[in-house]
């Protein structure tokens, strides 16, 4: 009569995970290891891995035919992390587990090394979250997962490193401590950045604007000769955003975990994330992609800053895709499976050289560029994507003064932050109950309501169309980075000031700027 046990494990699809019931059928007949429903490479190829850790750890491997259904049938899975739970489940069916009353109790994951220590997977987080939500009793895992799980509240995580602790843990024989994290001083300890804004000498004028970004979640181009220190300022962007909440660091936490990035140990990602993905990146590998969807780089910026270097450079069907994601913070990937989801909102920081030879307005190299050649290089980037970042600012060569350190270094990050931090305040308390959180996502009907000015700012702004060459386009873009700069001052009105430093940030819209 054939032996049936069911073991819960647990799939992850797109950031959330769902359970799988894996179900254990051994019956007499040729020998033989079939699994069904849905299962990748990697869950086929588990036969081998789980055959290797049972007689290596000195259990009997039955010799009869054995059938692995996941259920629900009608969903593909993914992943090693089913090496766990199949084994258990074989062990029980064979009677070398005789408690399997206590297998309906807790969620079984992890991957097998062939002597039987259990490795870390992916997706640990979304597996505790997934436990919980159904009401278990615990998580049975990896150790290397363990932290990152137990950040989940009203879930016990048992950690494991080897397959005989599962067993005799399932059998009563012994005891396993669960994990426990806590959050608050993972986030004192995991939020520190290594990086400084006071590290940058000059370039005032450019940190001004990552300021005035950061207070309205604006996007940024920065427009500068090689050398300038653009990379360097968009790496110290992150330290002056406001500090990452405990929602946005389980979310990110889940994205990364699903990727594989999250290092062993670390229980959750408590700082900004900064991704700067190299211009030859495919469109799949920025948006996200694959037979089984993974997130791509805008999805680990989510919540953080996406940094393009030398923009002009990607490929013009690679910078397109960030159309969606940059108007609504998420990206949907479809195959013909099914459709994922992965949230990616996130500041979009990029760079370029003002021609193709770098060296424009430089105060001592000639540039080498036709007009032509400039205006080529330019058109790269497409107005559709332009139109959506708010802030160009001109990064100018450094002087001897500002290299050699005589100048005297600015404002730290901390300094930065907690203006910035009283900005997204105002900002927070003004958009309450409208679903948007900051400036940057006002849309017209915000704009209107938010942002009216006198009529000497709007004066000034008519010249600026009239004389500078602004586009019509980058009209609301002004008003809004003005209502940023107001906030930053702590005004109720836009005054004409705040119209002129915002009208400053738009180089890319003068055509005499060449």
């Amino acid at each position: 009569m054939a032996v049936i046990s069911k073991v819960i494990g647990c799939s992850v699809f797109g950031i959330n995970g769902y359970l799988v019931e894996v179900e254990v059928d051994i019956s007499f007949g040729i020998p033989s290891f079939q699994t069904v429903g849905l299962p990748d490479m990697a869950i086929r190829e588990s036969r081998d891995r789980v055959k290797a850790a049972i007689q290596n750890c000195g259990y009997e491997f039955p010799s009869r035919r054995i059938t692995v259904n996941l259920a629900p049938a009608d969903v593909r899975k993914e992943g090693s992390s089913f090496d766990l739970p199949i084994t258990i489940g074989i062990l029980a069916s064979s009677g070398q587990i005789k408690e399997r009353r206590m297998l309906d109790k807790f969620m079984i994951v992890g991957e097998l090394a062939l002597d039987g220590r259990v490795r870390r997977i992916r997706g640990g987080l979304s597996v505790a979250v997934a436990a919980r939500d159904s009401g278990l009793l615990g998580v049975i895992g990896p150790e290397e997962n363990a932290r990152e799980m137990a950040v989940v509240e009203g879930i016990s995580i048992y950690p494991v490193k080897h397959l005989s602790e599962v067993v005799e843990f399932l059998k009563g024989a012994i005891e396993i401590e669960p994990a426990k994290v806590d959050l608050g001083e993972e986030f004192e300890k995991e939020s520190i950045y290594d990086v400084d804004m006071s590290e940058v000498k000059g370039q005032e004028h450019v940190k001004r604007a990552l300021e005035v970004a950061a207070a309205g979640g604006h996007n940024i181009i920065m427009v500068g000769p090689p050398g300038s220190g653009k990379t360097m300022l968009s790496r110290r962007l992150p330290t002056i955003l406001p500090r990452i909440t405990p929602e946005e660091a389980i979310e990110t936490t889940k994205i990364h975990s699903v990727a594989g990035l999250l290092p062993p140990g670390h229980a959750i990602v408590a700082t900004r994330p900064f991704r700067a993905p190299h211009h030859t990146i495919s469109d799949a590998g920025l948006i996200g992609g694959g037979t089984v969807p993974k997130p791509g780089e805008v999805s680990l910026a989510h919540n953080g800053v996406l940094f393009l270097d030398e923009l002009p450079e990607f490929n013009r069907n690679v910078l397109e895709v960030l159309r969606q994601p940059l108007e609504d913070g998420f990206v949907t990937i479809s195959r013909a499976m099914a459709s994922i989801a992965y949230p990616a909102r996130f500041m979009l920081v990029a760079a370029m050289n003002p021609c193709p030879c770098g060296y424009l307005s430089h105060p001592t190299r000639e540039c080498t560029c036709t007009p032509l050649q400039i205006q080529r290089y330019r058109s790269r980037i497409s107005g559709p994507l332009l139109d959506r970042i708010d802030i160009h600012i001109e990064v100018p060569a450094l002087r001897y003064e500002e290299v050699s350190g005589a100048v005297k270094a600015g404002e730290g990050s901390e300094v930065i932050r907690r203006r910035v931090e009283k900005a997204r305040e105002i900002q927070m308390e003004r958009f309450k109950g409208m679903k948007i959180y900051c400036n940057a996502q006002m849309g017209p009907r915000h704009i209107r309501k938010f942002c009216g000015i006198d009529e000497e700012a709007s004066s000034l702004l008519k010249k600026a169309i009239e004389q500078l060459g602004i586009s019509a386009r980058a009209y609301d873009r002004i008003l809004k980075v003005s209502r940023t700069i107001a906030d930053l001052e702590g005004s109720e009105e836009i005054k004409a000031y705040h119209v002129a430093e915002a009208i400053q940030y738009r180089v890319l819209d003068r055509p005499l700027w060449l």
